[in-house]
């Protein structure tokens, strides 16, 4: 035997133990029953989801937090998914006078509708300079937390850099170290805190099989389902 079928054997052998390891591997992955097999599966998916799929998502969509669960409910409107625009304005419309932005102003903007706790978000990287008012960002509120995800009301420029003022749908005004427990400040962010810009919902309610898990630590008033302010 030349060296040359030699080589074409050792090749033939070497895809002969690729196919095999393959088909052990999607037998294992898919089609064992066992707990040896549920075990694996759920390794594998582990890995894929945490080393693969977000690496790849956050690269494609340029932030670290391209999926989002709501925790709280300031950006609610009654009915959610089935809320009426029209109403919900008239409710706040005092509110959103005094800001310079009437209902026709307002129905232009992204998820006008709100969103509800547990619902999740699909978030894309946001250029300071490219953003508007009615845009919904999730911000780093300095306190350590979750980042706040609330609707830009004005835009403001200090030395050069855009300084971000939001509100939440559902609150009467925006947050500052006065009047929430955590500290956030929503009337000065800037474009270093920003994490994402809020393109659209993926799933109303999915996250609360994560949230739930989480309610009884939270305040008494923050528990729960959402109702409007």
């Amino acid at each position: 035997m030349n060296e040359k079928e030699d080589k074409n054997i050792n090749k033939k052998k070497f895809g002969e133990k690729i196919k095999i390891f393959f088909k052990k591997f999607w037998f294992l992955l898919w089609k064992d029953n066992s707990i040896k097999g549920w075990l694996f599966s759920l390794i594998f998916l582990f890995i894929f989801i945490k080393f693969i799929f977000f690496p790849v998502l956050d690269l494609a969509t340029g932030t670290a937090l391209p999926l989002a669960i709501v925790e709280s409910c300031s950006m609610y409107h009654q009915g959610n998914i089935f809320s009426n625009f029209n109403d919900w304005y008239l409710r706040h419309e005092s509110k959103y006078s005094n800001l310079g932005l009437n209902e026709d102003k307002f129905k232009t903007f992204a998820l006008k509708n709100g969103f509800s706790k547990g619902d999740i978000l699909f978030l894309i990287g946001a250029n300071p300079d490219k953003l508007k008012v009615g845009d919904i960002i999730a911000f780093k509120s300095g306190t350590g937390g979750t980042p706040v995800i609330h609707r830009i009301i004005s835009i403001s420029e200090q030395n050069g850099e855009k300084i971000f003022t939001t509100i939440g749908d559902n609150n009467a005004q925006s947050l500052t170290p006065g009047n929430n427990g955590f500290g956030v400040d929503e009337t000065s962010i800037r474009a270093s805190q920003i994490v994402g810009k809020a393109a659209f919902r993926i799933v109303p309610g999915l996250g609360w099989m994560k949230l739930i898990f989480f309610e009884a630590s939270k305040p008494v008033s923050e528990r729960g389902f959402c109702a409007e302010n």
